[in-house]
């Protein structure tokens, strides 16, 4: 009897884990995610690459004395404006003012020898005719008269290269610039062409340098063939507008080390606002792209498979695309191949989608920049 009442037990407890098991769990539907979105447009854009570069002086020149003496005097002070010719510093000119008196007494006397020698060789050459004097004797005077000559244009380079060294004492600006620290000052001993005595740097016209990469070489060239390539210097110190340039140089070869290809853009300056060594925003522009399609550069994402955009289909679900784009400017990316005009990519949110996911949208604010 026991042993039927456990059976009987046993069997109820199997038939409620079938019935348990047959009864299926309703499937849990996921929230929808929100995201913020923009429509993808046809436009003409800027070709723009946004990069950092470095100001450079035009033009530096390290002022070195070309004679040794003393410096008498320093006519400028650091941090100056000098022009094209100022004089910046005074050798002691008096030892230098010697040397051009001797010279000058040098020439002085050659000139009498070789006059009174070519009057002797001209007051022979009629007593040869007459032969009263041997040609011998004449040949040695017209020599003495000759070599005499010669000792006065050596005397006349002489006095030429005393004047120059005199000029030396005066060094002036061979550009207008700035002047930066004077290193040596009134009293000290120098050497020809050995330590300098201060910097003159040329900041109207400067110079800004910046690097590409050099997959952007072939796009840069097409840019540059044929025309000037603007560039924008934007200054974050007052928030005024940029200044304008041209690209005036682009190096002769790649650096293998960082694969990397120089350029410097040329700007007149005329405010000073770029000072050597300071580092600015740059805004190339390459060209103008017509009919490009355009979405905001946040909608653009990269990945272990390149770039990509997340696409919100007619069923509000999120779509990976891959896409090949372009930079442009002020925000926005031109998309070449895997996006169409009119559709709607995600700008906001992209962290929290995987494709198919359902989506809530709203309008981004930076719509009306497209």
């Amino acid at each position: 009897m026991k042993r039927t009442a456990a059976l009987v037990i046993s069997g109820m407890v199997i038939l409620c884990v079938v019935a348990c098991g047959d009864v299926k769990q309703k499937p849990v539907t996921k929230p929808a995610v929100p995201v913020r979105v923009a429509q993808a447009r046809r436009m003409d854009v800027p070709l723009q690459i946004n990069v950092i570069g470095t100001v450079e002086a035009l033009t530096t020149v390290a002022i070195k004395p070309q004679v040794s003496g003393q410096i008498a005097r320093i006519h400028v002070t650091e941090g100056s404006d000098v022009k094209k010719g100022d004089l910046l510093v005074s050798i002691e000119a008096e030892p230098f003012l010697a040397v051009l008196r001797q010279a000058e007494a040098n020439l002085a006397k050659s000139q009498a020898q070789a006059r009174f020698a070519a009057d002797q060789a001209r007051r022979y050459e009629g007593l040869v005719r007459e032969g009263i004097v041997t040609r011998d004797q004449y040949d040695q005077l017209r020599a003495s008269a000759e070599s005499l000559s010669a000792a006065v244009a050596a005397d006349r380079a002489a006095l030429a290269n005393a004047r120059i060294q005199l000029d030396y004492c005066s060094i002036r600006s061979p550009i207008a610039g700035r002047t930066g620290t004077v290193a040596l000052h009134a009293g000290n001993l120098v050497k020809a062409n050995e330590q300098a005595i201060l910097t003159v740097n040329q900041i109207s016209p400067a110079a800004v340098s910046f690097t590409l990469p050099e997959k952007r070489l072939a796009e840069l060239k097409r840019a540059m063939a044929g025309k000037q390539l603007r560039v924008e210097a934007k200054l974050t110190d007052n928030g005024g507008d940029p200044e304008l340039g041209r690209v005036s140089f682009l190096d002769n070869a790649v650096n293998p080390a960082t694969g990397t290809i120089k350029l410097k853009g040329l700007f007149a300056n005329g405010s000073r606002r770029l000072w050597p060594g300071q580092f600015v925003d740059l805004v190339l522009t390459l060209g103008v792209k017509q009919d490009a399609v355009v979405v905001p550069a946040p909608a653009v994402q990269n990945g272990q498979q390149g770039e990509y955009v997340y696409v919100v289909t007619k069923q509000q679900k999120a779509e990976l695309r891959q896409v090949v784009t372009t930079p442009a400017a002020e925000g926005q990316t031109v998309v070449e191949q895997g996006l169409a005009a009119g559709e709607t990519v995600v700008v906001d949110g992209q962290l929290r989608l995987t494709p198919g996911v359902a989506v809530t949208t709203a309008v981004s604010a930076d719509k009306g920049k497209q």
